[in-house]
């Protein structure tokens, strides 16, 4: 089976040749492949005829915006198409299935569905088999493609509107924008009294009641959205990357509540990232795997600990289906980190204390070395970005005049909340960073290519969704000529596998370039991927925080995990870190002899 796809949003055919009008009819290699094309100028279409393409890849090649996809799918899926945007668009491939009273968690790359596959759930794309005008199928269709199966029951459900949906969405930064009041006057319009205090208690969410929306970080706007599903009453709840700017005893406590909706017969549906957290969380899953953009496939439902392995291993044994190259390969150990044994030291920092209001902030003095990737762990509302500001302002440092003739430290920021900028296309970035002249062509390489900027390069950056926009800015913030690199929770509403890559990209930038970076994640996989040594940050958040010095990796995560009260144990297969059960014999042995992370 072979399908074809347009990017509507890429694809300009009044500018892709200086020949005058309709230039693709007249010269796109697709007409000489036998594949009948029409693109008109004011409505942009294409009309494949799967018999005639002989999928040479010409089209593809020669397309100068990339907006031409030639995919060969497995024939048996030709009859489990769901849903397709358009003729020439996205198309999604068999349907994920939940179940009453348990938790099906959605794993797979960015760009493959699972947000398209919660708005179907919701009820706010009608499936459509992959048929358009007269021959879209109707609800009595639609239920009848999946009799025999529990969508049958979902969707007969759906169309008699017998279920309330509750749909927590993925991003959060534009709900201020939607919804104005304080914290207490909006949790009290849509609540059970019976239960709001108890969700204000497990969420912390006391001393934000009296907040207005407009004021709160991302990590209370996402306890607050939590906070609101819990408390609707509702039969399904749909609920899209849940812990993004949460740490990860808050992601705990997260997983907690969503568990407990499942144990009152409630059906969830969970797409989460982080796969510690999904573990922990899920009952099943479902692995989403394909072409970003393109297409994507739902896998049959796998136990949570079988489907997150395949993911990682990349090769779904039961569907012969190989979906990754190369496997996912977690540290059972320390890694040996040698980048900066020796490296000379780029700057120091004395011990000191800071007061924002009623905050207060301790500092312990340390050195950092080029080179060095200084992972920063700690709960929210504890210095962490007050520490960074800090760095940026170049207050109380010294720095290593050996370096460079001036003291002055050249800073590159990453900032946890991103604003996009107006009037700018992700071209415009790229060709900035190709000129850069301090970048090696090997360094241009990889930021371009590593975090995928070619595939949106035509897309305003205010058009970006979240993990488009995080790229992006990572992208410009390892391009910057710089000393030293702040990036603060570089991983938000990325993927597994762009978080790995955005890991690896981090470390090899630095090291190449001989800089350093402080590096802010609540993902302790991805931040045991990035950091050479971690930086723990305690106390009472919102009132009193303490940074140690630089510690390495096994001391850090220990005293980080021990303040959180959370053990990592290792899944025999894989070795990935899956959090422990509080008072398991697995988790007061680890407690016992102080391994939180790493095995012996």
């Amino acid at each position: 089976m072979r399908i074809a796809v347009l990017n509507r949003e890429t694809c300009k055919p009044h500018k892709c040749s200086p020949f005058g009008q309709k230039p693709c009819i007249k010269y796109c290699p697709m007409v000489r492949t036998g594949v009948k094309t029409i693109i008109l100028l004011n409505e942009k279409k294409i009309e494949i005829f799967e018999n005639l393409c002989s999928g040479c890849g010409i089209c593809v090649k020669k397309c100068p915006f990339n907006s031409i996809s030639i995919i060969n799918l497995p024939d048996p899926l030709k009859n489990e198409i769901s849903y397709r945007y358009a003729t020439d668009g996205f198309a999604l491939f068999r349907m994920a299935i939940p179940k009453k009273g348990s938790v099906l968690g959605l794993i797979g790359p960015n760009g493959c569905g699972k947000s398209t596959m919660l708005k179907i759930l919701a009820g706010e794309i009608i499936l459509n088999l992959g048929k358009f005008d007269n021959d879209a199928p109707d609800w009595n269709k639609i239920i009848n493609q999946f009799k025999g199966s529990e969508l049958q029951g979902y969707f007969t459900d759906l169309r008699e509107k017998n279920i309330k949906i509750i749909h927590k969405p993925q991003n959060i930064t534009d709900i201020p924008k939607r919804i104005s009041g304080k914290v207490e006057d909006i949790l009290k319009g849509i609540s059970n009294s019976n239960y709001l205090d108890e969700i204000i208690k497990k969420l912390n969410l006391g001393k934000i009641l009296d907040r207005e929306i407009s004021v709160l970080s991302g990590g209370e706007l996402q306890r607050i959205l939590i906070a609101v599903a819990f408390l609707r009453d509702g039969d399904v709840y749909l609920i899209d990357e849940p812990t993004s700017y949460l740490d990860v005893s808050e992601r705990i406590k997260v997983a907690r509540i969503i568990r407990s909706l499942a144990e009152n017969g409630k059906t969830i549906v969970v797409v989460e990232h982080d796969l510690a957290i999904l573990d922990y969380l899920s009952d099943y899953v479902s692995i989403f795997y394909g072409k970003p953009g393109v297409y994507g496939i739902v896998s049959h439902p796998q136990s949570v600990r079988n489907g997150i392995n395949i993911y990682l291993q990349g090769y779904i044994k039961d569907e012969n289906m190989r979906i990754r190259e190369l496997p996912i390969i977690f540290h059972v150990r320390p890694p040996q980190i040698s980048s900066f044994d020796k490296g000379e030291v780029l700057f120091s920092y004395n011990d000191s204390e800071t007061h924002m209001g009623e905050f207060h902030l301790k500092v312990s003095g340390s050195e950092i070395h080029l080179g060095e990737v200084i992972g920063i762990l700690g709960p929210n509302a504890i210095g962490k970005t007050t520490f960074i500001n800090l760095i940026a302002n170049q207050g109380n440092f010294k720095k290593n005049i050996s370096q460079k003739e001036s003291n002055e430290l050249l800073i590159s920021i990453k900032p946890q909340y991103i604003k996009p900028e107006q009037d700018l296309t992700v071209k415009n970035i790229i060709s900035n960073i190709i000129s850069k002249p301090h970048l090696s062509p090997p360094i241009i390489k990889r930021l371009i290519n590593n975090l995928n900027l070619r595939n949106i390069e035509q897309r305003k950056i205010t058009e970006l969704s979240g993990g488009e926009l995080q790229r992006v800015e990572i992208a410009k913030c390892l391009a910057e000529e710089a000393d030293l690199f702040l990036i603060d929770e570089p991983c938000a509403f990325l993927d597994v596998e762009m978080r790995l890559n955005v890991a690896q990209l981090i470390r090899k930038v630095i090291e190449e370039l001989k800089k350093a970076a402080f590096v802010v994640e609540h993902d302790i996989v991805t931040q045991d991927f990035i950091a050479d040594s971690i930086l723990i940050f305690e106390g009472i958040p919102g009132i009193k925080g303490v940074a140690s010095v630089p510690l390495d990796l096994r001391d850090g995560f220990n005293k980080f995990l021990k303040i959180m009260d959370i053990t990592f144990r290792r899944d025999n297969l894989t070795k990935r870190p899956r959090v422990n059960k509080p008072g398991s014999t697995k988790d007061e042995y680890q407690k016992k002899i102080n391994e939180f992370y790493y095995v012996s």
